[in-house]
């Protein structure tokens, strides 16, 4: 394996004082990005006065948007050296992600995870992120906007927490340039990428991409092998300033082989190097001795295969009206193949340090959508004042056919703790005793949405908006083994509606600008994934959710710093409990909530020199909710949700000596969480510090050595299921990485 160890050696005192740099004088529409990487002192730090289509169809700057909005550019993300989606959204401020195996990249985010947070993909939901989201290639996206907190009003159920839209690059008219990435680094990982931007005629232009990923493994974890590619490519049409239309295609590939779900957690007196990484109620801990161990049968893989295919026409007929018609289709396979859950067995003669039970599922989808949506919207004056307006139509139709097979611990061989034996996959079907079933799924969704944006003077500014929609799931739940088929159809009218003003108070001048908001928005959400709840489940209403928040976005010093804040209270209602009169029974009236601040800010104090970070604090906790153990009811009220740190911090550096030689760094912290509603299983807090060199070495290339986790901290990332597995970082790691632009 490629460790790099002499490269580590040598560069290792540098890498101490650095960190990644960015080009960032850029707009963040544009997907250009210089291959020399120096520090601009730049206007507009935080993209306040760029647009962003998570938070309105209005065209809204993000100044003028009542809510918070973070973007992370293209430029952010190579700078960062940030690869893939899961590195990405940890670097949100206020998030942590992880790669649960069914779940690649999932979110937490102000105190929500899951199919609370929605994945929007160029400003469409292909469904709920537990189904869809991927830890995909990164190269692809010209930027990444989160929308923070409900947005249901904007883009329909499960938008409780907030959204990411991930923004493909799009060609660019009269420009011809080709842009490369090469890199190479510890545990075999190579990452090769390339996009070309090439002019037609004068009004169109075409631009492909493509990216390619392989890895022994990214946490560097035993029989865990990597791969991930993507090819993207789209066409511009644009005969006049009024009209245009864009056609694009997307595909992505992955797999990880032995599929990794987490360090399984021992007792502690079997424990030969334990850690104080995670600590429990009943003794289990963190073994430092198993970090690189995988117990998953030969064979066992997660992958996916989806290809989407889109087009966008905008029309400006004139008079302040504008026409927007957006078209989808989507198509994916996905597996999910591996050992979901290790039970500990004590030490015996035939496993003198122990050994695992694990259980085993086959889970598959079949996956099938499209989308249509038409905005119409109009930007005037009535009766004096600015008036901006948007009315839509949605409808789409999703096919999804799910096999879900799962066995229990019998199926498989015990293996060692120590030195597991790579066993076998299961064959036959009859194994699958504890599941088999097929969910056969079509959804069918229509919405109509309109927003509204009025100056009542030129800085103050009422934002409104309210979406209903029509959701029909026909669901039919095969057994396998019989044949037996259950039947449901539930449907559900959910309307969803925001009321927000910011005040421009000093106006976003050269000098710099103050701007004060407020909102109050709803939101809805599933108990589960609509698409792969039980028929029990799905017979459920959908929660109901609500928000408040207010803030302030800032710029100073010429736009040289910038400033956003924002404090907020998020209420979820409905959610899954126990009925306190007959514990056996599931019904809804359990409640959740989620208060916190948030702060980010950048600024230029000289041109060499750019400093950034942003810290957030949640107080997160279930204000109701009962579940049941050894068939006793347990209340579990004033809990922490799993997956929630009260704390995180993200902070870089970057500095450019003598316009050539950029130096950066970057310490990522985030507080304890716990893996359980009971709490009793606790991750501790981490720190993590990564560094990177920057040198040009051409005209338009760019050398680049970085180091991650140059302390080496052994920490928990994310918990996985079963809640006593818990996915561990990737130790120190370093990588050489060539970037060029033609």
């Amino acid at each position: 394996m490629l460790r790099i160890h002499l490269l580590a050696g040598a560069a290792a005192p540098c890498l101490l004082l650095a960190v990644p740099v960015a080009a960032q004088n850029r707009d963040a529409t544009d997907d250009r990005t210089d291959a020399t990487v120096v520090v601009i002192g730049q206007r507009d730090q935080l993209n306040l006065d760029q647009q962003a289509q998570a938070g309105s169809r209005l065209g809204l700057s993000i100044r003028e948007t009542p809510a918070s909005v973070e973007v992370l550019t293209q430029a952010d993300l190579q700078v960062r050296g940030l690869r893939t989606a899961r590195e990405t959204f940890n670097d949100v401020v206020g998030a942590v992600a992880g790669n649960v195996p069914g779940n690649p990249a999932v979110v937490s985010l102000r105190g929500f995870a899951g199919n609370t947070v929605s994945m929007l993909q160029d400003g469409v939901r292909i469904s709920t992120s537990t189904v869809v989201q991927r830890d995909s290639n990164n190269w692809h996206y010209d930027r990444i906007e989160v929308l923070k907190g409900p947005a249901s009003v904007l883009h329909g159920e499960g938008a409780l927490a907030g959204v990411i839209n991930k923004v493909t690059r799009k060609p660019v008219l009269g420009e011809r340039h080709l842009d490369a990435l090469l890199s190479v680094g510890s545990f075999d990982t190579v990452f090769a990428a390339g996009g070309v931007n090439l002019p037609v005629s004068s009004t169109i232009a075409v631009r492909a991409d493509a990216s390619y990923q392989r890895s022994d493994s990214l946490y560097d974890v035993d029989n865990n092998d990597t791969f991930s590619t993507g090819l993207t490519a789209s066409a511009l049409w644009r005969p006049s300033d009024r009209l245009s239309l864009l056609v694009a295609v997307d595909h992505y590939e992955d797999r990880y082989d032995a599929t990794y779900q987490g360090l399984p957690l021992i007792p502690g007196q079997y424990a030969l190097r334990p850690s104080d990484a995670v600590t429990t109620a009943n003794g289990l801990v963190a073994d430092r001795a198993l970090r690189r161990r995988n117990y998953n049968p030969l064979g066992a893989y997660s992958g996916a295969d989806e290809t989407t295919v889109r087009s966008r026409l905008d029309w400006a007929p004139g008079g302040g009206w504008t026409v927007a018609l957006d078209l989808t289709g989507y198509t994916a396979d996905r597996q999910f193949l591996l050992a979901d859950s290790q039970t500990f067995v004590a030490p015996s003669a035939g496993f003198p340090g122990g050994s695992f039970r694990q259980s085993y599922q086959d889970f598959r989808h079949d996956h099938r959508f499209w989308n249509a949506r038409g905005v119409i919207g109009n930007d005037q004056s009535i009766a004096g004042l600015r008036n901006r307006f948007s009315l839509g139509f949605e409808h789409n139709d999703t096919d999804f056919t799910s096999l879900r097979q799962q066995a229990p611990a019998s199926a498989l061989p015990a293996v060692d703790v120590r030195e597991p034996a790579v066993v076998p996959l299961p064959t036959g079907t009859a194994i699958f005793t504890t599941t088999n079933v097929t969910f056969d799924s079509q959804l069918k969704q229509t919405a109509v949405f309109a927003e509204d944006a009025m100056n009542l003077t030129p800085r103050w500014l009422l934002v409104g908006g309210v979406r209903w929609d029509h959701i029909a799931l026909d669901r039919a739940t095969i057994q396998n083994a019989s044949g037996a088929v259950g039947r449901n159809s539930p449907s559900f009218d959910p309307v969803s509606w925001r009321a927000g003003t910011t005040w421009d108070v000093i106006g976003s001048g050269a000098a710099g600008g103050l701007t004060l908001y407020a909102q109050y928005t709803t939101a809805v959400s599933p108990v589960s994934s609509i698409l792969l709840a039980s028929i029990a489940n799905s017979r459920f209403r959908l929660t109901k959710g609500r928000a408040y928040e207010t803030g302030f976005k800032a710029s100073a010093w010429g736009g040289r710093a910038s400033v956003t804040g924002a404090a907020y209270r998020i209420e979820q209602r409905d959610i899954l409990t126990r009925d306190p009169n007959n514990p056996a029974l599931t019904v809804q009236g359990g409640r959740q909530s989620s208060q916190g601040v948030e702060l980010s800010a950048v600024v230029s104090p000289m041109k060499a020199l750019r400093l950034s970070g942003g810290v957030s604090y949640t107080d997160a906790q279930y204000d109701e909710l009962s579940e049941v153990v050894a068939g006793a009811r347990i209340d579990r009220s004033g809990n922490r949700p799993i997956n929630v740190p009260s704390t995180t911090l993200n902070a870089s550096a970057l500095y450019t000596v003598a316009d050539t030689v950029t130096l950066g760094g970057f310490l990522r912290h985030a507080s304890a969480f716990y893996t359980d509603t009971a709490n009793t299983i606790r991750v501790a807090g981490h720190n993590v510090l990564d560094a990177s060199v920057s040198v040009p070495v051409a005209p338009q290339a760019t050398l680049t050595l970085r180091g991650r986790n140059l302390t080496d901290a052994f920490y928990g990332e994310y918990s996985g299921y079963p809640t006593t597995n818990v996915y561990i970082g990737a130790p120190r790691s370093f990588e050489v990485a060539l970037a060029t632009r033609f």
